[in-house]
This record gives C-alpha cells, sequence and structure tokens, in this order.
C-alpha cells in the first residue's frame, strides 16, 4: 500500500476506492508529531527535575565519578600527612643531630621551601574543582617532593663527613690553646660585643681573650695546615692562623714570638709560639678565635676548661713525642699527614 494513497469504502458502490493525500497534508502531520514528541520530552524532563526533583542519569553518573575521586584524593592527603610527618621528623633530627655533631650549620626554611613562592604556576587548575582539593593536592606533592629532594642532598653532605669522622675529629679545634692552670690565666674578655679597650666604643669581639703573663706556650688547637704567619702593628700583632679543614680555622693573635711557618702541619697539642702583647693590645695576653665556614663562632663551645693541668700537660708531651718520632723517621709524616 503506497503511503501517500488511503483506501476507503464505497458504501454507494460497494468498492474501495482509492484517495490520494496532499503533501501539505502530510508536511503538516508530521510537523505536528515533531512538536508534539518535542513538547512531551519538555513535559517529562520538567516533571523528572522540578516536580519529582530527580537528577538526570548521567548527572547522576558525573556526580559519583566525582565524590570517587575526592575520596581518592582524601585518602592521598591523609598519606601525604604521613609522610610530612615522617619528613619532618628527619629534618629535624638532621639539624639538632646529625649535622650538630659535625659541626654543620642548619638548613634554613628559605632552603628547604625554595620555589614555592611569587608566581601562581598553579593557575592552570583554577577553576577545574570547586572545593580546590585538586589544586591542594598537586602543591602538597610538588612541596613535599622538593623537600625531599633537598633532605636527600643532606644526608649526602652527613654521609660525606661521616666518612671521614676519624679525621674530623683530630682537626676539629677541641682543646683550649693554652694549659687551662687557673693560676696562670683570666678570661679577660668572651666571645661577642663589648666596649674596646682602646678606642672606648662598643664593637663585635670575634674570640676570646686569655689575660697572661707573655711567654707562655700557646698550642694548636687541632690538627691542620698553617695558613699564615704575619704582624700588624695596628692589629693582631704576630699572629697565627691554622686551617684544620672541614671548614675550620683558629687564629691566635699578639703574640710573643712564633715557632711555626706558613705551610707547616701541626698537631693537636703541638706548640704554635708564646704568648705576647703584640700590636693593638692594652696588656699582656692570647686573642684565640674559632673561624667556621668563614665566620666567627664562639670558641668556649668548643673547649673544657675543666680540664686538668696535668691532663693537659700529658696529652701535650704525648703530642711532642709522636712529632719526635715523626721527625726521626720522615718517612712516617708522609703517611700519617692529613687529607685535605
Amino acid at each position: 500500500m503506497s503511503r501517500n494513497k488511503n483506501y476507503i469504502f464505497n458504501d454507494r458502490t460497494l468498492l474501495y476506492e482509492i484517495r490520494k493525500r496532499s503533501r501539505a497534508s502530510r508536511v503538516f502531520k508530521s510537523a505536528a508529531i515533531f512538536a508534539l514528541s518535542i513538547g512531551m520530552s519538555v513535559l517529562y524532563f520538567w516533571l523528572y527535575t522540578s516536580v519529582f526533583g530527580l537528577e538526570l542519569p548521567k548527572t547522576v553518573l558525573l556526580k559519583k565519578q566525582n565524590a570517587e575521586w575526592c575520596s581518592k584524593m582524601e585518602v592521598m592527603n591523609r598519606q601525604l600527612d604521613r609522610y610530612e610527618d615522617a619528613l619532618t621528623a628527619l629534618q629535624m633530627r638532621d639539624d639538632d643531630i646529625y649535622r650538630s655533631i659535625f659541626g654543620m650549620h642548619e638548613i634554613p626554611a628559605e632552603v628547604r621551601n625554595a620555589g614555592f613562592g611569587g608566581v601562581n604556576r598553579y593557575s592552570y587548575l583554577d577553576g577545574m574543582d570547586q572545593n580546590g582539593l585538586l589544586k591542594s593536592t598537586t602543591v602538597r606533592m610538588d612541596v613535599l617532593t622538593k623537600k625531599s629532594y633537598v633532605q636527600s642532598k643532606s644526608f649526602d653532605e652527613v654521609a660525606q663527613l661521616a666518612k671521614k669522622a676519624g679525621d674530623m675529629a683530630s682537626c676539629i679545634p677541641a682543646i683550649p690553646p693554652i694549659n687551662p692552670d687557673p693560676s696562670k690565666y683570666r678570661l679577660s674578655s668572651s666571645f661577642g660585643y663589648r666596649t674596646d679597650p682602646v678606642h672606648g666604643r662598643s664593637t663585635r669581639h670575634q674570640g676570646v681573650d686569655f689575660a697572661l703573663d707573655s711567654g707562655n706556650p700557646v698550642y694548636s688547637t687541632g690538627d691542620g695546615v698553617v695558613e699564615s704567619v704575619k704582624f700588624e702593628f695596628f692589629g693582631y700583632g704576630n699572629q697565627v692562623v691554622i686551617d684544620h679543614g672541614f671548614g675550620y680555622k683558629t687564629r691566635y693573635a699578639h703574640l710573643k714570638n712564633v715557632g711555626v711557618v706558613e705551610g707547616m702541619k701541626v698537631k693537636r697539642g703541638e706548640c704554635i709560639g708564646e704568648s705576647g702583647n703584640s700590636g693593638k693590645s692594652t696588656g699582656p695576653h692570647l686573642h684565640y678565635e674559632v673561624i667556621y665556614k668563614g665566620s666567627p663562632v664562639n670558641p668556649s663551645n668548643y673547649y673544657d676548661l675543666t680540664i686538668t693541668p696535668e691532663e693537659y700537660g700529658t696529652m701535650v708531651q704525648n703530642t711532642a713525642d709522636m712529632s719526635e718520632k715523626l721527625t726521626l723517621h720522615p718517612s712516617h709524616r708522609k703517611k700519617s699527614g692529613r687529607r685535605s
């Protein structure tokens, strides 16, 4: 049967007759059906969402997937909390124990947190999630990655020094520069700001002063190499600077005379000169400095003045005996020399 023809029964002729439909009627009927279907769809959507308060299947699926990802990121953030606590503990142990043992400076906070301020490098994540969870998680991961790298490099530095711990123990300036016999000296000036005894103004004293008679022996406080021997008329007078390696140097100033030369290797407890009153000085004394990585530090943190004169004398004598043996057997001196 043709779609454009209708067969109707004529009750007069008792025959089926063909009646053709016009094009306009066909178009109108199709448009009416289409409009009716659109209307029914809109009505269904309105009833589904507004009247019954239901969500579309696709919206439900997307919300479900979003909830799953939010749950995963929350789990990840809880793990990051544990990792951050563990890393913080490692940082505290590194600064307070490991680096302190080897005389290393703490790593500044600005170094550990470098590279996470200023320009917003995460702007591409703005607007991707309403609660900002994705952005905050990404930032935390980057911060922990950088901090972990800095901590790893710090442990590498500590490990390198640990391998040289034996050499370092003998090189650190760890004894007083004079025999601490209370009857022969007094501490006339400590480390820090004081009133200058010559000019009368407040200045920073970069060492400690031992007031004692001229001619008292002055000893190297650690193994090292004599870096310089010089005289300053308006300054330290006769002075010796010893490089102990590992970032440490010591200065012995206002000496009466000097018993070492530049480039000479010295041992802890070896006599390097005698106390005096040379240079800018108001009386006989020894000015002693400890310098770590180019900056003066408080020498009193490195020596113990409670050691008895007898114990100090025994140590000095042992050093003298060892030096004498090395002098008699020069082939041993090269083997026992400190590695730089």
